[in-house]
């Protein structure tokens, strides 16, 4: 399992690499008032998608510290330890009705 996760994140730095390789021409952003940003088009990219998760889990604080605090106040349901599961009393041949 570690190795298919370093695997998956190996793959997904070499796509953004590659990607950086194919848009790194310098593109504009116009701002208002005729504010210019010149920047390779990847960093723009990348930094336009930054950004939005950043706001998307800043988004997500208040309610997350809501249902933090909700199952905080929620007493825990005491456990009691199961039994191990017993060894069938059969056997599994004397089930196969002959075959």
């Amino acid at each position: 399992m570690r190795t298919l996760v370093w695997l998956l994140r190996a793959l997904l730095f070499f796509t953004l690499f590659a990607f950086a390789l194919n848009n790194s021409h310098e593109a504009v952003v116009r701002w208002f008032f005729g504010h210019e940003w010149h920047a390779p088009q990847v960093i723009i990219v990348l930094l336009a998608f930054g950004l939005g998760a950043a706001f998307g889990v800043l988004a997500m604080v208040p309610a997350w510290w809501r249902h933090r605090r909700a199952a905080q106040r929620i007493e825990p349901l005491p456990t009691a330890p199961t039994p191990a599961p017993e060894a069938p009393a059969v056997p599994y041949a004397a089930h196969q009705d002959g075959v």
